[in-house]
């Protein structure tokens, strides 16, 4: 008897779905065989049949028939297609349910600090928003696709293989690692050797390996209030005693520093999240404060590479003659978020320190993606993708501070060098997580400014509006949606 002929109307593929069609398919043809919907010996479709069912290319369905070869779900049979192994299993019947037993109390176990640490105002589905002014995106048509791909290519080549595929056990990539010291920390007047340096998963993964090491033991931090929400989540789940400093004009203010602190957080090129910038005299007295103190600083180098206006500052790192200062960089913001790349920069003992403990969490960063990101800077194609940013967001910057005039909203601290964002202050009376509730119907996302205080009811004044991740022709629409919405709550 001929082996039945499996209609292609057996299969869908769906076209929102974010994985690839490939991987539906197969997902779809081993789903059926374990259900028995497919019996072993039925024939498949031909693939050129399935591909115009599906209404995609044949190479498609091919490379999916292909790789259930080889995993022996389906056989190939010459010229007479693709047919349902008969190497499969049989799965057996479901056994009779065992009697249920008493859940496992993990309740008890688990004290939730992890979980009321992290943040829930991010939707992971922000880029359905027609109007996301949501920091830490970016807009997709600004990155170099073709030159990243161009890079990963190049590092999954036979000269590289060793790089990518061997356990390093705590080691980083030395062409990246001396890319990093040669081209990118001079750029901040920063000096560095290799043992100097060391990679990380981002900068969040940096500001956890080191606050980890350093307050452990009942140490205190001092940070910049308003500030990172992210040191904030770390915080909470280290338990560690936090001192907020209010910021001014220039940031952190050196003098406002209590005595007894082991650590000063500071992000002084850009202030998370109102963008000010501390100036050369207030960052020599905070180095002197930390010498003579004994505490360590930590510098955030947030969106030192977004300035329209020039050099920057040099970095506090290159200033510090103490060796005090922890500096941290990432490519987050710069190439795009999901790299998760990100580096430290600290005194050789601090980063031997650093280096085992990240060896016991995660080992290194994954090769392949360090070697990729050697070669994308060593090709010049970071400075040109910095380029082309700081022009959308200069552009963009001005497209948002003309809308906030024209709609009649607070404009925020002049700050005009630089950073993807505004910090803004609500119109008086209403409330940040308010206003975010109710202009998400309307398409419209913004961020509360409730995370970036410590007690959080200050921060119902203010939130932040970015718009690394809009496209400027949306900005005015999105604007005018939030300063009709502040008239109406502020009638009600």
């Amino acid at each position: 008897m001929a082996a039945m002929q499996i209609p292609p109307e057996t299969f869908l593929i769906d076209r929102k779905s974010v994985l690839p069609l490939q991987v539906q398919l197969r997902r779809q043809i081993v789903l059926a065989v374990h259900e028995r919907r497919l019996q072993p010996g039925e024939r498949m479709p031909s693939s050129r049949a399935l591909a115009t069912h599906l209404g995609v290319g044949r190479i498609t369905v091919t490379q999916a028939y292909g790789d259930l070869v080889a995993t022996d779900y389906l056989s190939a049979r010459g010229r007479s297609g693709y047919f349902v192994s008969d190497r499969v299993e049989d799965l057996a019947d479901d056994p009779a349910p065992a009697p249920p037993l008493a859940r496992f109390d993990w309740a008890a176990r688990l004290d939730g600090r992890n979980l009321a640490a992290r943040r829930k105002d991010r939707p992971t589905d922000w880029r359905s928003y027609p109007f996301p002014f949501l920091y830490g995106q970016t807009d997709d048509r600004l990155i170099d696709l073709a030159a990243w791909r161009e890079c990963a290519v190049r590092a999954l080549g036979r000269r590289d293989f060793g790089a990518l595929s061997h356990d390093q056990y705590d080691g980083d990539d030395p062409e990246l690692v001396d890319f990093i010291i040669r081209h990118l920390l001079p750029r901040r007047g920063i000096k560095a050797r290799p043992e100097e340096v060391l990679l990380t998963m981002g900068a969040q993964n940096a500001l956890w390996l080191i606050c980890a090491i350093l307050l452990g033991r009942g140490e205190t931090l001092a940070m910049e209030e308003p500030g990172y929400p992210g040191l904030h989540e770390i915080l909470a789940t280290l338990r560690a005693n936090l001192v907020p400093v209010p910021i001014d004009q220039d940031g952190l203010p050196p003098e406002a520093v209590p005595e007894g602190v082991s650590v000063v957080f500071t992000s002084p090129s850009h202030q998370c999240p109102t963008n000010r910038t501390m100036p050369r005299a207030r960052r020599e007295a905070l180095l002197g404060m930390a010498a003579a103190r004994g505490f360590v600083v930590i510098e955030d180098d947030y969106e030192f590479e977004i300035s329209f206006s020039g050099a920057t500052s040099p970095a506090l790192k290159a200033m510090d003659r103490s060796g005090a200062v922890i500096y941290i960089g990432s490519f987050s913001k710069s190439v795009f978020p999901g790299l998760r790349l990100g580096y430290i920069v600290a005194d050789p003992a601090f980063v031997a320190e650093a280096r085992a403990l990240r060896g016991m969490m995660l080992r290194h960063p994954p090769g392949h993606v360090q070697r990729t990101m050697a070669y994308f800077l060593s090709l010049g194609h970071y400075d040109r993708q910095l380029k082309r940013m700081r022009e959308a967001y200069a552009e963009r910057r001005q497209v948002t501070a003309a809308a906030l005039d024209r709609h009649g909203l607070d404009k925020g601290t002049p700050v005009g060098r630089g950073g993807s964002s505004f910090w803004l202050r609500v119109p008086t009376g209403l409330d940040s997580d308010v206003l975010a509730r109710t202009l998400k119907p309307q398409g419209v996302l913004i961020e509360p400014g409730r995370p970036f205080f410590r007690g959080g009811e200050a921060g119902a004044a203010f939130y932040r509006l970015a718009y690394s991740s809009i496209a400027a022709q949306e900005i005015d629409e999105g604007i005018a949606r939030i300063a009709r919405t502040c008239r109406t709550l502020a009638a009600d």
